[in-house]
């Protein structure tokens, strides 16, 4: 699987290319501004995105969804919980203030479990609610892109429309320390002393991943 993990706009999110070496058939994980570069690598890889999915409704990633989707043609895929987020009036205006271009609504509507299949790749989606009610986390081939849910030492705020604390680290516990240790972590910000870990280093030195609260 080819991965692109591309450090974009103006809260330095992670952003991620994954492709299909063989169909091109690609995904495009948190578009999240500076969307030139997003379109020229897929113009240099000669890929074909099917979607663009959001590990979480925040607007600091999903703000090139618009551009993207108008340049490629591929449906925004979220998670139903952060959808109906996006419909309340207070939460709505609590995005807005942050000055970022509004997502256009979701193509597809996706819960626990659904699959995303691209060439000879399947994207799982495991919900991993806690830093917003919707959050996701994705996983193909040994890897997994977790949003703001889980970074590299960290795990991701909760003062934020309908964050909880107790729900995350139930999300962390029962979702992701049960994957296999060398599942490589990807994260979405740059937060750590890497930029990507496992499943078994933050076990043992994520406090939120392995400790006890």
């Amino acid at each position: 699987m080819i991965i692109n993990q591309l450090l974009l706009g103006a809260d330095e999110v992670f952003c991620y290319i994954l492709a299909c070496e063989i169909s091109r058939e690609a995904v495009i994980i948190d578009p999240c501004g500076d969307e030139d570069e997003i379109l020229a690598i897929i113009e240099q890889l000669q890929l074909k995105p099917l979607f663009i999915v959001n590990t979480h409704c925040h607007p600091d990633h999903t703000c090139g969804n618009k551009v993207i989707k108008e340049a490629t043609q591929a449906l925004i895929v979220r998670h139903e919980a952060d959808e109906l987020l996006l419909d309340d009036k207070s939460a709505k205006e609590y995005f807005n203030r942050q000055g970022y271009t509004p997502s256009p609504p979701a193509d597809r509507i996706v819960h626990d479990g659904d699959q995303l299949v691209f060439g000879n790749y399947t994207l799982q989606i495991i919900h991993t609610p806690g830093h917003s009610p919707g959050s996701i986390c994705l996983y193909a081939d040994g890897n997994l892109f977790t949003g703001d849910s889980l970074f590299v030492g960290a795990a991701g705020r909760v003062d934020v429309p309908e964050g909880n604390f107790t729900t995350l680290i139930e999300s962390l516990s029962c979702k992701i320390a049960i994957l296999p240790d060398e599942t490589v972590i990807w994260p979405g910000h740059d937060y750590g002393n890497s930029i990507t870990s496992t499943v078994g280093r933050e076990k043992k030195e994520n406090p939120y991943l392995g400790g006890e609260w």
